[in-house]
């Protein structure tokens, strides 16, 4: 394993054991539902099957289809507030 895949392995070890990691899951959707961006990606899904037809689309494709454009349309505050969180979290629990 090179040292960034360990490093993020600790990191994930670290948050899931000590209970940051489900504290920043429900602080990311409690940003994403505010934001609209739930509201948005629902809409595109709908889009999609609304183009494609529902028996024309599983969910395997839906998701494929759905992540970049997700990925995408989360705000930058969204991922300063959860990266200034971790940074936090590593500066009070480095080990």
């Amino acid at each position: 394993m090179n040292p960034e895949a360990r490093m993020k392995a600790t990191l994930n070890q670290k948050l899931t054991e000590m209970g940051e990691r489900e504290r920043l899951k429900e602080l990311l959707r409690t940003k994403l539902a505010e934001c609209g961006w739930r509201d948005q990606v629902k809409a595109h899904c709908k889009e999609i099957i609304k183009e494609r037809g529902l028996e024309h689309v599983t969910v395997e494709d839906l998701v494929a289809e759905i992540t970049p454009k997700g990925r995408g349309l989360v705000p930058d505050s969204v991922k300063k507030e959860l990266l200034h969180r971790i940074r936090e979290f590593l500066a009070q629990n480095a080990s």
